[in-house]
């Protein structure tokens, strides 16, 4: 099972593509192509979510048990360092996922994601006090942006749980910007031990209410779709191609998944946000976009000097 992993594993694939002389734009298209796939897969979370008839805390146990399964194999050996990032990145993961799972339940999977999606803007926040970068006014005006678009959300007439979705959604994307401020302290540490980590983290708490669900057959092929599909497989394509893209490619495929996930649900569920949500999703995404577009251009500008 080793040797025919690591046979068909993409790390083997792009070591191959070095080692017969694959020119640079070949391994650019590769990882534009692997990026892109990421981001579709990871976009089918919220029309499963609401496929299945399971739980949220049953739906996170056996999504996260079953990625874990598929990283441990890739990893082989995980490198466990303990250190404080790592284990507080691996926390920020569990609590990323557990809040997203109940909030895609309770709201809309396109207030779920877009909510989620503020994380940037809390990274630039945090970071002056975690890392001592200090924010600067593009991402002040940026916060205001998505503080006004939070406000849009919240101004919908939301029944309690939809209210209560939207909370979790917000607490998602805090737990988010906690995991990516982990992982850029451990430097160049691999970061997949820390997803695994918080994946098996997930699977503790999550597992012993899948053992007490009543499911029907559809909910555990939806369990090993996004176990392997949506969580395990994307992080192994994200972590090659992320070593070959731009920050501003990076951005901007990534930009698909708030666009793609409440797509897909509307598609095969019909759920349509309201229409003060889809304002205030407008604003988030945009404010996001244009702060990652700027930030990179300055930052290209800073390196020309």
């Amino acid at each position: 099972m080793k040797g025919l992993f690591e046979r068909f594993s993409m790390r083997r694939a792009l070591q191959g593509a070095a080692a017969s002389g694959e020119d640079e734009a070949a391994t650019h298209r590769r990882a534009v192509l692997f990026l892109v796939i990421c981001v579709v897969l990871w976009s089918t979370s919220g029309v499963l979510i609401k496929q299945s008839t399971l739980p949220a805390l049953a739906l996170v146990g056996g999504r996260s048990a079953v990625a874990a399964l598929v990283l441990w194999l890739y990893l082989r050996r995980p490198v466990w360092d303990w250190s404080a990032a790592q284990i507080g990145g691996a926390v920020s993961y569990c609590l990323m996922v557990v809040f997203f799972v109940q909030a895609t339940q309770l709201t809309s999977a396109a207030n779920a994601i877009l909510l989620q999606y503020t994380a940037p803007i809390w990274v630039a926040l945090f970071s002056y006090w975690f890392l001592g970068e200090r924010p600067g006014r593009l991402d002040y005006a940026a916060s205001g942006a998505i503080l006004a678009g939070m406000a849009l959300f919240f101004g919908e007439a939301l029944t309690p749980a939809g209210m209560l979705g939207n909370l979790l959604s917000v607490l998602g994307g805090v737990a988010l910007a906690w995991m990516t401020l982990f992982m850029r302290a451990q430097k160049n540490r691999s970061s997949l031990e820390t997803v695994l980590l918080g994946n098996l983290l997930a699977a503790g708490v999550g597992v012993p209410f899948l053992l007490t669900a009543e499911g029907v057959p559809g909910d555990w092929a939806i369990l090993g779709f996004l176990g392997v599909f949506q969580l395990g497989i994307p992080f192994l394509f994200y972590t090659v191609a992320i070593r070959s893209l731009s920050a501003i490619e990076t951005i901007l495929i990534s930009c698909l998944e708030p666009i793609l996930n409440p797509l897909l649900v509307f598609w095969v569920v019909g759920e349509l946000p309201g229409p003060l949500a889809g304002v205030g999703g407008i604003v988030v995404l945009g404010a996001v976009l244009l702060r990652g577009l700027f930030s990179v251009q300055r930052s290209a500008r800073l390196r020309s000097l």
